[in-house]
């Protein structure tokens, strides 16, 4: 029997949720735990752990960076009206304004990621940053109904590439912005973005010319 392939993608970015989730309680409790503490809080085996994280040091850091990174998310979003735009502007802000020890363990975190890339990874599977996806969503969750699924999907995919480490590395390192210019560069991004997603629907709802 085919399996939908969004329904598989789903549930594997619930086990990764899982497995972080988990290694965040344990670190929270003040243990350093183990691959096998892990495995064992998030009800997976080992090899499950090992196939989202090739390195255990990576599934530490993305938990110690998404633990310290959420509060200010979930502040962002839930305290914004139910304007898509502006809480979309509210997150890239909240994710912007994060302490210098943040900043270095998302670098470090990238770091990990990129000399873990010849690893296998299962199809379908991110290496990181499915958290990313998920405080997209969330800001954008009141343009939902306005956007089919496939532009939704595109618009979501597109922020993630001027929201985040990378998008802040670029600025620093390759345009060298101060932390203020490129909040308002990401800013401008992901408002054009939105803005171009929904002239898209509103162009493919309108009805062809006539010649």
């Amino acid at each position: 029997m085919n399996v939908n392939p969004h329904l598989r993608t789903a549930q594997k970015r619930r086990t990764r949720k899982a497995i972080v989730d988990a290694a965040i309680a344990l670190l929270a409790r003040g243990e350093t735990p183990t691959v096998n503490d892990v495995a064992a809080a998030a009800e997976v085996s080992r090899r499950t752990v090992y196939l989202y994280f090739p390195s255990f040091d990576q599934l530490l850091l993305d938990a110690t960076v998404g633990a310290l990174s959420q509060a200010s998310v979930d502040r962002a979003i839930e305290q914004t009206s139910d304007d898509g735009e502006a809480r979309v502007e509210h997150l890239v802000r909240a994710l912007h304004n994060v302490s210098p020890e943040v900043e270095r363990l998302g670098r470090s975190l990238i770091r990990l990621t990129v000399d873990a890339y010849g690893a296998p990874a299962e199809e379908g599977v991110p290496r990181r940053s499915y958290r990313r996806i998920e405080w997209i969503e969330q800001a954008l969750s009141p343009l939902r109904d306005r956007l089919d699924p496939d532009r939704w999907t595109r618009l979501v995919q597109a922020l993630a590439m001027v929201i985040g480490w990378e998008a802040l590395i670029v600025q620093r390192d390759v345009c060298g912005l101060g932390a203020t210019e490129g909040e308002a560069l990401s800013v401008w991004a992901a408002n054009a973005l939105v803005k171009a997603a929904l002239e898209d629907e509103r162009n493919a709802g309108a009805p062809a010319s006539r010649g």
